[in-house]
């Protein structure tokens, strides 16, 4: 299934990315979970990933602290700020440049957007096989956001015990709250 969405994903025109991008950002934006967020997690998107560099950006001008994985050499994954150049990490993936915060560092977000390849409707979220955010959202007590495209939400995925589900899963054309079993879904403050 991985190798279907990253064939589907280098398919996909510039122009499109660029559309996804700019929607996936509108809709994280409009979590109610956000309001107030002073800290929140994400990651510098790959070419064929839906694109998080609008999203980023606006929750900077917001005044949110971003947090972006660095990945470390045993595959977990430490944090540092979103305030500067990025540099090409581990396995080619960009990443900031700045200061380590450490890996319990996620605990200091309200919201963690983590990329998927595919999420299902029980909040089985389908990474891209490394484990890395799986040991790093066992650490996060805040709402877990995947961002997929619509073809990536799907009914069912197959779900191995160390797999950690998401709370939410946002496409361009829709946010979906999930059911994520053993663990509550966060819900806004009344």
């Amino acid at each position: 299934m991985r190798r279907q969405v990253r064939e589907r994903r280098r398919n996909r025109s510039d122009a499109e990315r660029e559309a996804a991008a700019r929607q996936l950002a509108h809709r994280v934006l409009a979590l109610p979970e956000l309001t107030g967020a002073d800290t929140v997690a994400a990651y510098v998107s790959t070419a064929a990933e839906p694109g998080t560099l609008p999203l980023r950006t606006e929750l900077r001008r917001r005044g949110a602290r971003v947090l972006l994985p660095v990945l470390r050499a045993d595959d977990d994954l430490d944090w540092a700020l979103d305030e500067g150049p990025l540099a090409r990490g581990r396995r080619g993936v960009a990443e900031p440049a700045g200061a380590r915060l450490g890996t319990d560092a996620i605990t200091q977000a309200t919201v963690v957007v983590c990329p998927a390849a595919a999420v299902a409707l029980d909040g089985t979220r389908l990474g891209h096989g490394g484990g890395s955010y799986d040991r790093a959202l066992t650490r996060s007590a805040g709402l877990l956001v995947a961002l997929v495209h619509d073809d990536e939400l799907v009914e069912v995925l197959p779900r191995e015990p160390h797999d950690q589900p998401v709370h939410v899963a946002i496409t361009p054309g829709r946010t979906v709250r999930l059911p994520v079993r053993g663990r509550p879904t966060p819900t806004a403050p009344d």
